[in-house]
């Protein structure tokens, strides 16, 4: 089996795997990943993650659809990572709902948006960056990650829902699961007064695993 036919069979796999967990669910959600070559293979527009058919991935070159079914409607979503973090191999976009309920809180940080609940929270994500709504489609959300200028790995979008970028599929798709159940636990544990990791044990395991955590 070829490198590129490898990576459309785990495409399917692994959103199969997070639709049937219910983690996004109908025809939401969208994956894209960087063949060798630089070329994108992305999910086509409307479909399904439960029913994937890795024959029918878009095929991007230098931006443009020249194979399979017509992208997602957020290319420029994805884009935007490829163009601000050169290690990015794949981005992940569900709209997952705890991540979703936490975006609309009047009191969620927009620099950081999950509390430091969880070591592998803080390890896998760094700090995850909460950005204004956007019309679903609008070339704006790609400007907004740009903004960014490479410094995050993971973002939510308000009322809408999270996007992650991995060094390859594998990577991007535990992290964005990561980002879920932590936003799942901050929900749980919300005036509740929990105890979280200290200031001294996040900079411990940003030292130890090399976290992008700016200031």
């Amino acid at each position: 089996m070829s490198a590129e036919a490898r990576l459309r069979e785990d495409i399917c796999l692994l959103a199969k795997s997070m639709f049937d967990r219910g983690l996004t669910g109908g025809s939401s959600g969208n994956i894209s990943a960087r063949l060798d070559d630089g070329r994108l293979l992305v999910t086509p527009t409307g479909s399904c993650f439960g029913g994937l058919d890795p024959g029918r991935l878009a095929v991007l070159d230098g931006g443009a659809h020249v194979a399979g079914d017509a992208p997602t409607k957020e290319v420029a979503l994805h884009a935007a990572f490829y163009d601000t973090r050169s290690a990015t191999g794949a981005v992940v976009h569900l709209h997952s709902c705890h991540s979703v309920a936490l975006s609309v809180l009047p009191d969620t940080d927009p620099d950081n948006m999950l509390p430091p609940i969880t070591a592998y929270g803080v390890m896998k994500l760094g700090k995850v960056a909460l950005l204004p709504y956007f019309m679903p489609g609008d070339p704006a959300m790609g400007d907004a990650i740009k903004g960014l200028a490479g410094k995050r790995s993971a973002v939510v979008l308000a009322h809408h829902g999270p996007v992650v970028a991995g060094k390859d599929i594998e990577a991007a798709c535990y992290a964005m699961e990561e980002l879920e159940e932590t936003a799942k636990l901050a929900l749980m544990t919300r005036g509740m007064g929990p105890t979280l990791l200290s200031d001294a044990q996040v900079q411990g395991l940003v030292r130890k695993f090399g976290v992008e955590w700016d200031d």
